[in-house]
């Protein structure tokens, strides 16, 4: 069975990090499937001066907050959970956003990912594996790398389940063009 070499791998892990780059991309400013993921805050300019009132700086916030499990169960935690909002928020750097940092970081993840792909499929395929076998086992790693780490967001982060779905379906598409560009390319006997 002879073994393909990760390094021959360079060629299917660059150009489907390309492909998820250019499908997301797409999906994210053409389809509008998006568009609705967030929505305003109700008095956003009361509350946005209520935050640099209070000096508010990046990082992430859960609110109420707890110090300890033990002031999880007061009485007065337990009344400020019921009267609400309870919520969590990410406070970004003040300025316009940083979409080219962003972007530089997603084909960054990109690349891990068909990396895992590759180092998985080089793994366990032997040169000359069809094409369908390829695309399963790459297909695999890439759709758990995209689709499934998203559920997390719902499960710990509030996000809905909507929103959810939706980045389940694109990491989905990603992992499908990342298998097909393995099975495209995996090297021959």
């Amino acid at each position: 069975m002879p073994i393909v070499p990760l390094t021959s791998l360079w060629l299917p892990i660059l150009l489907s990090a390309v492909f998820v780059f250019v499908a997301s991309s797409v999906i994210h400013m053409a389809s509008g499937l998006h568009k609705h993921d967030h929505v305003k805050l109700p008095q956003e300019d009361a509350v946005l001066e209520a935050l640099r009132k209070a000096g508010v700086q990046p990082g992430s916030y859960r609110f109420p907050y707890a110090e300890s499990m033990k002031e999880c169960g007061t009485p007065e935690m337990l009344a400020k959970w019921q009267r609400g909002p309870v919520g969590m928020a990410t406070i970004l750097p003040n300025g316009s956003m940083a979409i080219g940092k962003s972007l530089a970081q997603w084909f960054v993840y990109s690349l891990v990912i068909s990396l895992f792909a590759a180092y998985v499929g080089n793994m366990c395929l032997p040169a000359g594996t069809d094409y369908m076998r390829v695309f399963r086992v790459t297909g695999t790693v890439a759709v758990l790398g995209y689709a499934l780490s998203n559920v997390t967001n719902s499960i710990w982060k509030g996000e809905s389940w909507g929103t959810t779905a939706k980045f389940v379906f694109d990491g989905t598409i990603y992992g499908l063009l990342t298998a097909g560009t393995f099975g495209w390319l995996w090297p021959s006997a």
